[in-house]
């Protein structure tokens, strides 16, 4: 498979002295263009650094990081503000929907942002985008008045709205009752088979990496399964 981004040798370090704290220790990974994988480890074993790094939110202490053949490590930060913007999606454990905004307003924000206005074509594939996430009748509700699962899903669309190539997950079931975990991914396993889009998913529940074609186990900074 084609590879979708590549990190060599990452090492990430907060602080110095003797309030230094290594988090990533060197660590090497590749993801292959429409991959779904869990991202697996104990609390401080580097995930969330790592989904944060990948993000282009946070760069590395050292280390490579390359995707669609750009290099990210070493890129300023307007290039990856655009960057993230068109080929990067998240998705987190708390929604982060803006509450007096409707369903369809939360999930065309990333595209309006860009844009500088709201577009057509952006509320054509924001409402194609909720009715597949079976929300239909909700595209209009404020997503104060949603249930914590579709506000989830309303989340997952918001991630997909830009059609990036790449969505990182940091425990997006973290908060939901079984079913409703099932159905977001459900959900995103639909986008990954049917649209081709790469998942990464940071999570504890074992469930939920079983349902991921691929397990990536982090321990101490290093990938170690």
């Amino acid at each position: 498979m084609t590879a979708l981004l590549d990190v060599t040798d990452l090492h990430k370090t907060f602080g110095s002295g003797e309030a230094e704290t290594r988090v990533l220790r060197g660590l090497s990974l590749t993801l292959a263009k429409g991959e779904m994988a869990a991202l697996l480890g104990p609390s401080g074993s580097g995930k969330s650094t790592l989904l944060t790094i990948l993000g282009t939110l946070m760069k590395p202490t050292s280390g490579r990081y390359t995707m669609l053949g750009r290099d990210l490590a070493s890129a300023d930060e307007r290039a990856l503000t655009e960057f993230r913007n068109r080929h990067i999606g998240f998705v987190f454990q708390f929604h982060n929907l803006l509450p007096d905004f409707t369903a369809l307003e939360n999930v065309i924000f990333p595209t309006a942002v860009r844009e500088g206005r709201e577009s057509a074509e952006a509320r054509a594939r924001g409402r194609e985008l909720l009715v597949r996430m079976g929300l239909a009748a909700r595209i209009d509700f404020p997503t104060a008045k949603l249930s914590g699962g579709q506000k989830q899903r309303v989340a997952v669309a918001r991630a997909l709205m830009n059609r990036p190539e790449l969505v990182l997950a940091d425990e997006p079931t973290g908060n939901l009752d079984r079913e409703s975990a099932m159905q977001v991914m459900d959900l995103i396993a639909e986008i990954n088979r049917e649209e081709g889009t790469t998942f990464l998913i940071s999570t504890h529940d074992e469930k939920i990496a079983d349902l991921c074609r691929r397990q990536i186990v982090l321990g101490d900074g290093v990938v170690t399964g």
